[in-house]
This record gives structure tokens, sequence and C-alpha cells, in this order.
């Protein structure tokens, strides 16, 4: 993908020398001359949106980024808007470029994170109270904010707090299958992430999710800092939260005698997250943030790449960094299977650019999905891995999920993510405990207007007051003192404690 951007006065953004579309720079009236294309505008174009270069032909590609977005459903004249009423989603793919060589991985970073036992290294330091079924939901977050109230924790400042973890599954389903399955693995997992220095599970007693058998397929009963009970058994929800908070005075020690050490970058593991997306998320914060994964990747580190409809018209592009056939072959089956599910369930991979996505400029999913995979970097794709399957190994890995942020960031941290970098173009309000969630904006207008939301702007890109690399080195940076410690603004404003969203796949019986 090259970019040429424009002056802080220019109209228009052209991203490739090929494309027949550029981008409005800002809101541009009717009538109005954009010399740099030898065009005039013939009707009003939003800022964001796009505008022909030149008369496109119905049936012909309209390319964006060097690449195909759609296709065109009438005739456009030149200087004409280009949107949902002349663009359509196509099949049409362009031969991918080149991937070029990572650059070599430069002076050794660090950061200060928990090292745990099994030699993973966490950002955080929490102590999460897990929920084998929604049904012991209520206990958990009582648990949680009686345990903060009565000052369990104030003597304990090395623990960075206790993390209900509830969801709305776990009975009502079939007792296996795959939706039980992907219940159980991101259950797990995210026990397992190594920013938890404890987990107390809780449970009903006679879901479909039994904790009993959860413990021995998972070999939990071995770690001391582990416990679980349920609430039949504990004598109802009074006796419950009482017996918990018996278990956790006696987790927290143990959690407690976890203390920050000096890491290599190359420990981070980051999921890759693009929320409330515009058109000029593909042109700033995601390649700001592309940049700073092929930064971490070269320092040893691990990216995770998800949102399997929000990479549909880009997949090519994936393919080609592929390490080999065979992690080629495994993204092009989870592909075919996300046709064959949206087919099933009568929608299509396009109907997923959201009002928000359309009204920021973008129109079809190949558009949404060229910007989102530039978020991905260079770097060769090492891996494909299905929803919140444990990593295998480092650098950029692929990770089946939906195109819903909470629960594809949820797949991320039971995969193994210990920090999110989210980029947004309308304004995202998320958080992901016990993974903090870094927020990038795509333009400065929504840095501005949401600024207590947003962590660190990029849109100074646009206005070639600051390059790709510039942003990329700053992400980096901050990723390193985020897990260093520093607080994110979604943590400070809250949130990540009600963001836990496992996928469900299957009947609610």
């Amino acid at each position: 993908m090259e970019t040429r951007h424009h002056t802080a006065n220019a109209a228009v953004v052209r991203l490739h020398p090929g494309d027949n579309v550029v981008i409005a720079a800002r809101r541009i009236a009717s009538g109005v001359a954009i010399p740099s294309e030898g065009v005039a505008t013939s009707g009003p174009i939003p800022g964001g949106h796009k505008l022909a270069a030149r008369p496109i032909r119905q049936g012909e590609a309209v390319l964006k980024y060097g690449q195909v977005i759609g296709v065109a459903v009438s005739d456009i004249a030149a200087g004409a808007h280009v949107h949902s009423h002349n663009l359509a989603a196509s099949d049409l793919r362009r031969v991918a470029p080149p991937t070029p060589a990572l650059s070599g991985p430069g002076a050794a970073r660090t950061f200060q994170g928990f090292r745990r036992a099994n030699g993973k290294v966490g950002v955080r330091n929490y102590i999460g109270v897990l929920t084998s079924v929604n049904c012991s939901a209520t206990v958990a977050r009582l648990l949680a904010e009686r345990a903060t109230q009565s000052g369990l924790l104030a003597d304990h400042p090395t623990i960075d707090g206790i993390v209900p973890i509830a969801h709305t599954s776990g009975c009502g389903m079939a007792g296996s299958g795959e939706g039980f399955e992907i219940l159980r693995r991101t259950l797990w997992g995210a026990a397992a992430n190594p920013n938890f220095g404890a987990v107390l599970l809780v449970g009903l007693g006679c879901e479909v999710l039994q904790v009993g058998a959860f413990i021995r397929d998972y070999g939990l009963a071995q770690n001391p800092a582990f416990q679980s009970y349920t609430i039949q058994d504990a004598g109802g929800t009074r006796r419950a939260v009482e017996q918990g908070l018996e278990r956790l005075a006696d987790l927290i020690p143990l959690a407690a005698a976890a203390t920050r050490s000096e890491c290599p970058a190359g420990e981070l593991v980051v999921g890759l997250q693009c929320g409330g997306s515009d058109a000029w998320s593909g042109v700033t914060s995601n390649p700001a943030l592309g940049n700073a994964v092929d930064r971490l990747v070269a320092l040893g580190g691990t990216a995770i790449l998800s949102e399997t409809p929000e990479v549909y018209g880009a997949e090519h592009l994936l393919y080609a960094r592929a390490r080999d056939s065979e992690v080629a072959e495994r993204l092009k089956a989870r592909i075919a299977w996300w046709k064959d599910y949206t087919a099933r369930h009568g929608v299509e991979l396009d109907n997923n650019p959201s009002p928000g996505n359309k009204a920021g400029g973008l129109t079809t999913i190949l558009e949404k999905s060229l910007g989102a995979v530039a978020k991905s970097g260079t770097a060769p794709l090492n891996d494909v891995i299905e929803y919140a399957q444990p990593l295998r190994g480092r650098g950029l890995v692929f990770m089946d999920s939906p195109g819903f942020d909470p629960c594809s960031a949820t797949g991320q941290v039971a995969s193994g993510a210990t920090l999110i970098a989210f980029t947004t173009g309308r304004g995202s309000a998320f958080g992901c405990k016990p993974s903090p969630s870094i927020k990038l904006s795509s333009n400065t207008d929504v840095y501005e207007r949401m600024r207590e939301d947003i962590d660190l702007d990029c849109g100074a890109i646009a206005t070639q007051q600051a390059t790709v690399a510039e942003k990329g080195a700053e992400i980096l940076d901050l990723m390193l003192r985020v897990a260093s410690g520093e607080p994110t603004a979604s943590e400070s404003l809250g949130y990540g404690a009600a963001e836990f969203v496992p996928w469900q796949i299957g009947a609610t019986l």
C-alpha cells in the first residue's frame, strides 16, 4: 500500500497512484475544483468520503489503496460522490504486492512485567473471580465489590484489583460440540492469562459446564493460585459470598508475592482491534499500529490479528504473507467456514460495515477490510489458530473470531494477549480486564471530542504533521509504558469488568 499524503490545506488525499477514487480531507461543497485531480465536484462530498478521480464505467472495479474495494453499479462521473448508492462489493481481487522484508530488531527494549512460574509475563497483577455459568455472575460481582470495599487489598499495592469474569452462558446448551468446547477453552484461557496472579472459580452446581470436570480436564487442581466452589455446596448466595471472601483472603498473599521485574519487549502479546472505524482508520491509525507491530515482532514479540469477517476482501494479502502453504490453507478454511456460516443464517459477509462505518466514509466490507488488515503491519503470518486457542509460537498470528469487538478481544485474551491495541475513527468505549486496552484515534476530531477515552491520536498523519513510522514508534513506546504499569484511558475510566463476551455458537436449549 503506497500512500501519498496531502498538505494541511489540501482538499483530497490520494492513497495510491492507480486509484480511481480519492478521499475528501474535509467536507467539499458542490462545484469545487480539485486541481490535483483535474476534476470538480458534481455534488457535496462529506469529509472522509470518496469521489471519482475520473469517469468509472458500470461494472468497473473501484480502486482504493491500489486494491479493489468493489464495482460501480452505475456509471460514475468524474468528481461524483462514490458511496453505497453507486458502489457494491465484488469477488474481484488484485494480485497482492510483495511484502517488504522486516527491518532488524534494533536496540533491545524492555518493560517492567510480572514473570509467572510458567515463564509467561503479565503486565497487570489481578485476581480473577471466574464463573462457570451466568447463574453465578451475581455472586462473582458481589465478591469483587465486597472484597474491595472491605479493604482486603489495602496492604497489597502490587495487586491491581479483583475482576469478576461473568458471562451469559454455561447452561441451556449441549454438553459437547463446538459451542461447548469454545466456552470451556475461553474460560480456561482467561484463567491462564498471565495478567491474573490468582483465580477463584464460582459455579452454581447443576449447570452443563460442570466445575469438577472443567478443573479435571485442564489440570487446574494442582495450581495453588486457583480455587473453586459452587453456590449450592456453599448453602446459597449469602454463604457463597462469605465463603468466597475467605477463599480470596487465602489467594491474596499468593498474588501479592508477585513483583515487577525487567522483561524483554519480546514477551509482550498484543491483541489488535479496530472498532468504530472510519475512512481515516485505514490511512492513519491502522498503518501506524501496523508499523508498531512490525517493530514489536522484530523484537521477538507477538501480535494477534482477528475479526475474520473484517479481513474478507483483504484475505489475499494475508495469504501472500503466510509463512507456508499450510498456514495459508488454515486461513482459507476459516474464510470458507464464515461464508457457509453466514449463508446458513441468511446474511452476507458484506453486511458487516455498520451504519457508523458508512457514515464515516466506508462503503463495502472490502474497503473496510483493506484498512483493517493494515494494523497487522508487514510481518509474515506465522500461524492461524481457532477462537481462544492457546498460542503456539511468536510473531504475527491470526485468531479466528467474529468482528464484534468485545467478543473478539475476549478470545484474544483467552489465547494469551496481555495488552489490547484498539484503533477507532468514530470513537469507541471499551476496556478489557485483565488486559489493558490502548485506544488510538484515526482523526484528531474524535480525539478532541473524546480525549478522556483516547490514549494517542494518529490524525496528524493525514495532515502530514507526522509520518506513519513516527506514530508507530510512539505506539510501541506507549505499549511498553502501559506494560510497565502506566494506566490507559479506559482503565482510568473503570472499563473492563463487564466486557467478557465469549463467542456463543450453537443452539440455546
